[in-house]
């Protein structure tokens, strides 16, 4: 007994020893952020700035939009509104600041050709679908879709898209976008495929937010992420029993990978169930892969879904 408690204590050290180390090589990564906040300059600009804008920020003014759009924007009493919610919310760029600066060092301990982006923030009219956007090594960040989920500009917009406009998922969704950057694109069509793909970008996210919580790197409540969490077993025997995996049906993105109010078992449990329960199923698959085998990220980045789950071993928790 007690030499089992002797080995037990050793890999503990041993264990705790190795992630003090990336913790160190980590926080030594030089990175230094400048964010431009775009949403403040043409929040405040006049009709006759609009020039020297276009001269100074000819990504933000495509040409195929005449100077009218930008001189209605301009003069348009809700976006006049937005961008005052937008700097009573985000007053100063500091927090922001030096939480992408965390993520982009710990983006480049693992992958160390990455480049440290361009940083602006925006305004996009609430456009939610699009809150961040990535091109050409510029990352714009579109503040007005982070006001918090109980914001009267967000009426209409469906519940389940409006518990993740709030500040603690902007970093989340930075880190979705350099995730899918990362992880290979998918090339089957089944089910099981769609999963792993999705497992391997939340995986990332563990790697990479180790501050957050489950809750934030999926995108779920507190509630839905118990919920799964509690069915984890009944979900799983659901798909085996109707023969998920291996089905190539795109019906099955819909119901159980996109983001939705709920999943579609077409059971009684659908409407007490969490959207993207498929998402959630991958991330463990995926993490039971990498707990199982002693593989690098490398690895787990080029494997074939099929390989990676026959490897995982993955038996849901009881």
């Amino acid at each position: 007994m007690r030499i089992y408690l002797v080995l037990i204590i050793t890999i503990l050290f041993f264990g705790c020893a190795k992630d003090n180390k990336i913790k160190r090589d980590i926080n030594s990564i030089p990175i230094d952020v400048e964010i431009l906040r775009f949403d403040k300059i043409f929040g405040t600009a006049h009709l006759d700035d609009l020039p020297k804008l276009k001269r100074s920020y000819p990504a933000f003014f495509p040409k195929q939009f005449h100077d009218t759009i930008w001189e209605m924007k301009m003069n348009d009493s809700l976006t006049q509104q937005l961008y005052v919610e937008v700097m009573k919310k985000y007053p100063s760029k500091d927090k922001l600041k030096v939480d992408l600066e965390d993520l982009f060092r710990h983006i480049e301990y693992y992958f160390p050709n990455f480049t440290t982006p361009n940083v602006v923030t925006a305004n996009s009219d609430v456009d939610y679908r699009n809150k961040i956007f990535l091109s050409d090594n510029m990352l714009v960040i579109s503040l007005d879709n982070y006001l918090g989920s109980d914001h009267l500009f967000y009426g209409g917009i469906p519940n389940y898209v409006v518990e993740n406009m709030k500040e603690s998922q902007i970093i989340s969704d930075v880190a979705t976008i350099y995730s899918q950057m990362y992880s290979p694109k998918i090339k089957s069509r089944t089910f099981l495929a769609q999963m792993i793909y999705y497992g391997r970008i939340l995986y990332l996210k563990d790697l990479w937010l180790t501050h957050a919580s489950d809750e934030v790197k999926i995108g779920y409540s507190q509630e839905k992420l118990a919920w799964i969490q509690d069915n984890e077993t009944e979900v799983w025997r659901n798909f085996i029993e109707n023969e998920y995996l291996y089905s190539t049906n795109p019906k099955l993105v819909s119901r159980f990978i996109n983001p939705a109010p709920f999943s579609k078992f077409y059971l009684e449990i659908d409407n007490e169930s969490p959207g993207m329960v498929g998402r959630y199923i991958g991330w463990q698959i995926v993490k039971s892969y990498m707990d199982k085998n002693n593989v690098s990220l490398d690895k787990l980045l080029t494997l074939s879904e099929e390989e990676i789950f026959n490897q995982s071993k993955y038996k849901p928790k009881k």
